[in-house]
């Protein structure tokens, strides 16, 4: 049907598919490599303990129906493989059905991993991920006509997690209505990157200026993305550019590269040809008859489906980060309605002394991107997301903290779990971290401590060559054995 066909987005459509591709491939790999410590029969969170918390028609996975840590690792792989091929264009150049059957599975076996991911796969970038994927599977192959219905659903996607994120922030927080935000977020943010202690020392004005700005394309400029040219592409570029911003700001998985993606879409091929010279079939073939059908069809269906991510919108509850159905598809979005103004740390330490004695001597466990010893540099992780350390960052949330000293509410039973694995040196979980104090033999003590962290001045990285600063608050948990736990 003329009436499907987005003249002037081929090329928008091939960057697209490699983009989403490449973000599988990480969200595979990440899996793949974390699987034993956080979800596996030993981890963290089991995968088995999940299966047992709600119906497959609750959660649809194929692992309600099979589990077994072989199949977990079947289904990453077969993950990997497909997305590396979706990324070097082999899928792109088979059939329609084909095409669209590779990426509908790509999507299902991630899916059957989210669902099953309890905690450690709670954060939006997931939905987001089967999101973009999903409506991938009716973007239709190289060979083809591109059509116009899979164009707008990537751009409805892109406006809720905008839109989304700017309402979150101006409904909650004060300080993004007051745009002091910034003097915090930096420091602040979950895992600090290489660059991030220079954003936190810009000039407080230039930090006003970047929140009324982010405003600004969160609110407003999503709207521009539903207008004819130019309009469409002046409002994807400016969410590219506030999107880079943020990745060399800091570690935020593969959230900002998603968005990044998601806006590729609303680039016609006019301005993209100067940046990637591929070169376009002289004459797409036209889109199978029954191919249309089915765009119209899932076009209905988001429709349908987006009726309560809209109401959202509108609710002074906006959820954030919301799904409102199994298949995680046409989600509400959004981020960092609240920033921390202090950074607080728990810092998980080992003892191999007999007794917990103020003479024993305790050795630091250092996560991967986590702050930690105050003179490592922080880390550049992203687009790579490790799952352990964000929830970590999630645990000081939940502590209040008094003149007399910290008051935990409660342990999750991850973090229980995190200690039990560490005093029995679980190699599973100990690939999860940095570095190992106790390679020999595992500590007979663990104990976590809650410290104050803040960026050094510049003047004390001179002298120090830190770059943080900490302070003791109290004790997290006090040392446990075996017997303990």
């Amino acid at each position: 049907m003329d009436l499907f066909n987005a003249d002037g987005y081929w090329l928008a459509r091939w960057l697209f598919e490699r983009g989403v591709a490449a973000i599988y491939l990480i969200a595979f790999l990440a899996a793949r490599n974390q699987f034993a410590g956080v979800l596996g029969d030993g981890g963290l969170t089991p995968i088995r303990e999940q299966l047992g918390t709600s119906t497959f028609w609750e959660r649809p996975s194929l692992f309600y129906w099979l589990y077994s840590e072989r199949l977990f690792r079947i289904v990453a792989w077969a993950g990997i493989v497909l997305s590396t091929a979706a990324l070097f264009g082999i899928v792109a150049s088979a059939p329609v059905w084909l095409h669209m059957s590779v990426w509908l599975t790509l999507w299902l076996l991630y899916l059957s991993i989210v669902n099953v991911g309890g905690r450690f796969y709670g954060f939006g970038w997931e939905t987001m991920t089967l999101e973009a994927g999903f409506f991938m599977a009716f973007f239709g192959p190289d060979h083809v006509a591109p059509a116009i219905v899979p164009v707008l659903l990537i751009r409805w996607l892109l406006f809720r997690v905008e839109f989304g994120a700017g309402l979150i922030k101006l409904r909650h927080d004060p300080c993004w209505r007051n745009l002091t935000c910034l003097d915090y977020h930096y420091e602040t943010q979950p895992l600090p990157n290489p660059l991030s202690w220079y954003f936190h020392r810009l000039p407080k004005p230039f930090h006003r200026v970047s929140v009324l700005f982010s405003h600004v394309v969160q609110v407003i400029v999503p709207f521009g993305l539903f207008a004819p040219q130019p309009v469409a592409a002046i409002a994807g570029g400016l969410i590219v550019f506030h999107q880079f911003w943020l990745i060399v700001s800091g570690n935020y998985a593969w959230l900002n590269w998603l968005t990044v993606v998601l806006a590729i879409p609303a680039l016609p091929d006019s301005l993209l040809a100067g940046l990637f010279p591929v070169s376009a079939p002289a004459a797409p073939a036209p889109r199978p008859a029954w191919f249309d059908v089915v765009l119209a069809g899932v076009a209905i269906l988001t429709v349908a489906l987006s009726v309560k991510p809209t109401l959202n919108f509108f609710s002074p509850a906006q959820r954030m980060n919301a799904s409102y159905n199994p298949l995680h598809l046409v989600n509400a979005y959004g981020a960092f309605g609240s920033v921390t103004k202090q950074r607080h740390e728990v810092i998980i330490e080992g003892t191999r002394d007999a007794e917990p004695s103020p003479d024993a001597v305790w050795r630091e466990y250092e996560f991967k991107g986590k702050p930690g010893d105050p003179a490592r540099r922080p880390s550049q992780v992203a687009p790579y997301h490790l799952r352990l350390d964000w929830l970590m960052w999630f645990l000081p949330l939940s502590v209040r903290v008094t003149e007399s000293g910290a008051r935990v509410p409660g342990y999750e039973r991850w973090f229980a779990r995190l200690v039990e694995k560490l005093l029995a040196g679980d190699p599973s979980v100990l690939e999860l971290l940095r570095t190992n104090p106790f390679p020999d033999e595992p500590p007979r003590w663990v104990r976590a401590r809650f410290f104050r962290y803040r960026f050094t001045s510049a003047a004390e990285r001179k002298e120090t060559g830190r770059w943080w600063d900490r302070s003791l608050v109290d004790e997290y948990l006090d040392p446990m054995s075996r017997r303990d736990v």
